[in-house]
């Protein structure tokens, strides 16, 4: 974020300002729409426009959902990184259909995301890795995630111990962590309206091609 869209994002406490539902022609890539739409969330000052939820499903049929952080996206899906000890993981293991949502707020926008997961390449996730800062490296092994603290000062004695071994050499890649992509078959544009029949515009995945609609709001 700029020095400009941090400014923005003060003056307007990190909430935005509402655009216009941009012209979507009909050979439109949804990943070009999303390109357009990631760009205005994050030029209008809204705090952490990669902020998306993920879902997923368990065994017996439980869906759950938290908030990460999309960190890279192209035509190929979204990407974003984890433990692969975590809940979230342990699920996708299991059942792979995953769905993301972004919602703007302000800008009265939100985008669902069907899909199912894969593993990034262990060089892509060392890649990143490694352009994080040397906290959260230690974070990243410190933290057993999703599993039960055995004391409370647990996580503070496990970054101690990483932090010492790990003083004055190069944090490695955990063996357990490492990015996800999610690969679209589904991608829906909502875009707010005062009158409640919002718009919907969506793509959908057929033998290759995205077919482009509309459903009723």
């Amino acid at each position: 974020m700029t020095f400009i869209e941090k400014l923005r994002c003060l003056l307007t406490f990190g909430q935005g300002v509402a655009l216009p539902l941009p012209e979507i022609k009909p050979n439109q890539s949804p990943f070009d729409l999303f390109q357009q739409w990631f760009e205005e969330a994050n030029k209008s000052g809204i705090l952490l426009p990669e902020a998306m939820s993920v879902s997923s499903v368990a065994q017996n049929g439980q869906p759950s959902s938290r908030m990460v952080l999309l960190k890279s996206f192209n035509e190929e899906g979204f990407v974003f990184y984890t433990n692969y000890g975590s809940r979230k993981h342990s699920e996708l293991q299991q059942n792979d259909k995953v769905a993301l949502l972004f919602h703007w707020n302000i800008l009265q926008r939100q985008v669902r995301i069907e899909g199912t997961i894969e593993k990034l390449s262990v060089k892509q996730s060392e890649q990143y890795f490694h352009s994080r800062d040397r906290g959260s490296q230690i974070g990243a092994w410190a933290s057993k995630q999703s599993q039960k603290l055995s004391y409370d000062d647990e996580l503070k004695d496990r970054v101690s111990h990483y932090e010492e071994k790990f003083a004055g050499h190069e944090v490695p890649l955990p063996n357990f962590w490492g990015g996800l992509n999610v690969k679209p078959h589904y991608i829906e544009f909502w875009q707010g309206r005062a009158s409640r029949l919002h718009d919907r515009i969506c793509f959908e995945k057929q033998d290759q091609c995205w077919q482009q609609f509309k459903l009723h709001p």
